[in-house]
């Protein structure tokens, strides 16, 4: 049989046990918390460079567009231009 004092050790050693776990566990989360925070701090800083990234993609995709609308206009300027030239030294031909 135990005796009392055997049975008060165990109970010790398994308050200790638990105590200590105890311990740890809140140390762990404390950690994972912190990592968690840093990890949160890291994606919004790496989501504010993509945001930053595509507005700037979205700048220069709108300048090209406009770029190419430009582009289009002096080419249809030019296309009537020609025209107009060929149209105006035709005539002067046709009439001499």
């Amino acid at each position: 049989m135990e005796n009392k004092e055997d049975k008060e050790e165990q109970e010790g050693s398994a308050e200790k046990f638990f105590k200590n776990f105890g311990k740890r566990m809140d140390q762990f989360t404390k950690e994972v918390q912190e990592s968690g925070g840093r990890l949160q701090v890291e994606l919004e800083k790496r989501f504010e460079e993509l945001k930053d990234s595509a507005e700037k993609f979205k700048k220069e995709a709108e300048n090209k567009e406009r770029w190419k609308e430009v582009e289009e206009s002096l080419k249809k300027a030019g296309e009537e231009l020609n025209k107009a030239v060929k149209a105006a030294f035709k005539k002067k031909t046709e009439n001499t």
